[in-house]
């Protein structure tokens, strides 16, 4: 059986083919026992709308692409989250692509959406290249996403005040009595950025000859490993500062793995608030970025670029908050 037409709905509903399209897009100039009628004849019809033929006589796909920079990452769940809730909202559909591997297959990573013609683009979360983005930006409207990255003109940024999380960490073991502090640090922007406020804030309390600074690659495996290497010091540090939570859960296992109770021997605090450090084993205290108030004010730039707002590339930090739970105490 072939597939009904808008004509099949317009016959059923006693209606002409425009009426059917005025509907079907939301207008608000067809009285209501019209409107009524033609969503009863689509449903008994079975009768979906062409997206392709729609997207070519609007020069539109209504979709966006979001351009991940690593699908593993637990963190963008509450991000994507409230992207995807403003711009369902608004009638637009996202498309996911992952970096990590458009990379590894020799692809530029936005490649692959840009293909299917979306209207606007999210990169979450730190890119190689961000400075790539600006011919695309030239094209269609581009929002970096969680990243701190310098942006090309034109392109918005929103993410959580990384500074701030990182101060409120650092005051809050120093609080607790610690001295002898660690900090498991990441790359880009937003590692540089937790790692010089946490630097800082040791500084304005005398204590930046007790601070200690350890280069990782943001996994669990180099959490790890690097404070494998810490706990091993003779003054060894007695609370660790993870760069991200999926750091601090190989802190948590190198700790008991060398015989020490979290957080009487050690206390250990993430970043990003994710699922995991929710989990009532791990109870991890952590600093929550706001990840699902960024992916909303993410999609909320992009919306304003599609109505037209234009200029210079604006910059919106949401406010982080600490989340005291079980892994951390006074110090010993």
């Amino acid at each position: 059986m072939r597939a009904p037409t808008i004509r099949d709905v317009a016959e059923r509903a006693g209606v002409s083919k425009s009426l059917v399209s005025l509907v079907l897009r939301g207008s608000d100039q067809v009285r209501p026992e019209k409107r009524e009628a033609v969503l009863r004849a689509a449903r008994e019809l079975g009768y979906r709308p062409n997206a392709a033929a729609r997207s070519l006589s609007e020069q539109r796909t209504r979709t966006v692409g979001v351009l991940l920079n690593d699908l593993r990452n637990p963190w963008f769940v509450d991000l994507l989250d409230g992207l995807n809730s403003l711009l369902h909202a608004n009638g637009l559909r996202m498309l996911l692509a992952d970096a990590r591997l458009n990379r590894r297959t020799g692809q530029d990573p936005a490649d692959p959406l840009l293909d299917l013609r979306v209207d606007g683009l999210v990169v979450v979360g730190t890119l190689p290249d961000p400075a790539a983005l600006g011919q695309v930006a030239e094209r269609i409207p581009v929002v970096l996403a969680g990243s701190r990255e310098a942006a090309p003109p034109g392109v918005d940024v929103v993410a959580g005040d990384d500074e701030r999380g990182a101060l409120l960490v650092a005051e809050h073991l120093i609080g607790l009595g610690h001295r002898r502090i660690a900090h498991i640090a990441g790359y880009g922007a937003v590692g540089e950025l937790r790692r010089r406020s946490f630097e800082a804030t040791m500084r304005r309390h005398g204590l930046a000859h007790e601070a200690l600074v350890e280069p990782s690659d943001m996994t669990e495996e180099g959490g790890y490993r690097t404070t494998v290497r810490l706990l091993s010091r003779p003054d060894r540090p007695t609370a660790v500062f993870a760069v991200n939570d999926i750091a601090a859960i190989g802190v948590l296992s190198a700790a008991e793995e060398l015989g020490l109770r979290v957080p009487r021997d050690l206390s250990v605090v993430g970043y990003d608030n994710t699922s995991i450090a929710r989990l009532r084993h791990v109870w991890l205290t952590t600093v929550d970025n706001s990840s699902h108030e960024v992916g909303r004010r993410a999609a909320q730039c992009l919306l304003e670029r599609f109505e037209g707002a234009g200029g210079a590339g604006r910059v919106h930090l949401a406010t982080p908050t600490l989340e005291i739970r079980g892994s951390t105490a006074p110090a010993p």
